[in-house]
């Protein structure tokens, strides 16, 4: 009986367990069926979400070949040439400007120069509120990543940004590069929206006026080294401006305003000059007036302790500041024999927001400003440096900028900087000028020797030559072809201006000689292989 329970009770637990395992797989597979229902659901909604992205990049992508997209179709006719402001420059171009700029490192080199160089562009904070109503030529960049960035304007703001940065206080720097601005391009004048600047920039707390008259001699060194012609060296100092803005009335707030009008006198007459003060400055037309009787002035040291004497500016400290400033640094300037060479001239201004003590301005002398009469027309109070009155131009600029490292440092710590900026694509200009009109040609390779071969078979020979004045240090060049005529190899070299030629032949090679061509003169000599290098270095010696 026992045994018969125990068995049906077995049974009976077998078969619930049977039954669970069944429950439990059915479950499992119903669970699992709508998890793939669900997932294919999923990749269906999905693969519709991609359709519909593809379809508007479609339709966006035909809209923008409506409207004219990057690439032009293939039947419409694209125009090739430089973006306006920019232009290519030739090997004779490269030639004279590599020559240009070697002589302007040279001064600064002279003078203690290190040089540094700092991205082409910057975070946009940084280049802003830099630079007045100049400000709007910033070229500014797309989102590229987070950062709003914009292309440098020059090279002192990114200097303050970088001696701020790096905690640097003193530093004697130079940097030639290029900068960006969205200006009105004049090419023939050399003016661009690309363009070179070499600045060269004394950091650090010195004694009054010591450093800023070292700038004044580094302009005038650079324009005498590079024989440009006559020209001028115009100073002024910021805080005299602002002390004679104070005395003629002018209101604090539109000290940056004026000084912007005012700054534009070497362009413009004064009676436009002094339209845009009153009609655009808002600035009233009395005091328009006294500031005229100023800012056409110009002179040296004399003009100093006239204007020191005045009333209305002995009354205003800045004024006081500004004069006794421009004292000590024409003083120093002719101890530099720098007297014929400079004239304080309170019409200059210098429009940038960041200066604060003396600023400077190289001028080139047109061809008709070469006597007295020059000089008179300056006493008699207009302004010596407009074009229409016998300059070419601005060809270098800078000054005191106290304040601008001091507004990247967290601290406000404050750095004193004076530098100065070397205008060379007007330089470049005026040279490349005078190049057409003397029909100069210039060497645009430092070739020193041309291995020429006399007949076939002899690229090998020339090879191995070549190989002997390269390892040697000499610069020399061959024909890429297998055999060229010897007539065709003598003339690269006389159009190229190369020095000299070795002539390869056989029976020469036989003997261990080759012969040496000077190309001026065409005259010949045999010279054993062996004594080659050190013949060609005798004849390249000065």
């Amino acid at each position: 009986m026992l045994r018969s329970i125990g068995r049906q009770w077995c049974c009976s637990a077998a078969f619930q367990c049977r039954r669970s395992k069944r429950a439990i797989t059915t479950i499992v597979g119903q669970q699992l069926k709508a998890q793939e229902q669900q997932l294919h659901e999923q990749q269906q909604q999905q693969q519709q979400e991609v359709h519909k992205i593809d379809d508007e990049v479609s339709r966006l992508l035909a809209l923008k070949a409506k409207l004219g997209g990057d690439a032009a179709p293939a039947n419409q006719k694209f125009t090739l040439k430089t973006p306006k402001g920019t232009r290519d420059y030739a090997p004779q171009q490269m030639t004279l400007r590599q020559s240009v700029l070697d002589k302007i490192v040279q001064v600064f080199k002279r003078h203690g120069g290190e040089a540094i160089d700092t991205p082409v562009f910057e975070l946009k904070e940084v280049l802003t509120g830099k630079y007045g109503e100049d400000s709007k030529l910033i070229y500014d960049l797309k989102d590229q990543g987070g950062e709003i960035l914009s292309m440098r304007y020059d090279l002192t703001v990114p200097l303050a940004r970088y001696l701020a940065m790096n905690k640097i206080s003193s530093i004697k720097r130079y940097h030639i590069a290029k900068v960006y601005r969205r200006d009105n391009p004049a090419m023939t004048r050399g003016r661009y929206r690309e363009f070179y600047q070499c600045d060269f920039d004394i950091a650090g707390t010195h004694d009054p006026m010591l450093a800023d008259a070292e700038c004044v001699k580094i302009v005038a060194e650079v324009l005498d080294t590079l024989d440009i012609g006559d020209y001028v060296i115009k100073l002024n100092h910021r805080q005299l401006l602002d002390g004679m803005f104070e005395a003629c009335g002018v209101p604090a707030s539109n000290f940056r305003a004026i000084c912007s009008a005012v700054d534009k006198l070497d362009k413009s007459p004064w009676e436009d000059v002094r339209k845009e003060m009153v009609d655009e400055k808002g600035l009233d037309g009395v005091t328009a007036d006294k500031i005229g009787e100023y800012v056409r002035l110009s002179g040296g040291a004399e003009l100093v302790e006239r204007l020191l004497s005045d009333e209305k500016l002995k009354a205003v400290p800045n004024a006081v500041k500004g004069l006794e400033g421009m004292q000590l640094l024409l003083k120093y300037c002719a101890l530099f024999n720098l007297d014929h060479r400079i004239s304080f001239d309170l019409s200059l201004a210098r429009g940038l927001d960041y200066y604060t003590g003396v600023i400077y301005e190289g001028v080139l002398k047109g061809e008709q400003e070469q006597g007295p009469s020059a000089a008179k027309t300056a006493q008699n109070g207009e302004p010596a440096t407009s074009e229409a009155g016998g300059t070419v131009g601005s060809v270098a600029g800078g000054g005191r900028y106290d304040n601008l490292v001091g507004m990247f440092d967290p601290r406000g710590k404050a750095v004193p900087c004076v530098g100065v900026s070397i205008g060379v694509e007007r330089i470049f200009s005026v040279l490349e000028s005078r190049a057409l009109a003397n029909k100069t040609k210039l060497r645009t390779n430092d070739v020193e020797v041309f291995v020429a071969s006399a007949h076939k078979g002899l690229h090998e020979q020339r090879l191995r030559v070549l190989n002997q004045l390269w390892a040697a240090g000499i610069k020399a060049e061959h024909s890429f072809k297998l055999n060229p005529k010897l007539l065709a190899q003598l003339q690269h070299c006389e159009e190229h201006q190369v020095p000299l030629a070795i002539v390869l032949g056989d029976d020469e090679l036989s003997k261990g000689l080759v012969k040496l061509r000077e190309v001026t003169t065409r005259q010949e000599s045999t010279v054993p292989l062996a004594e080659l290098c050190a013949e060609i270095r005798r004849r390249l010696s000065p």
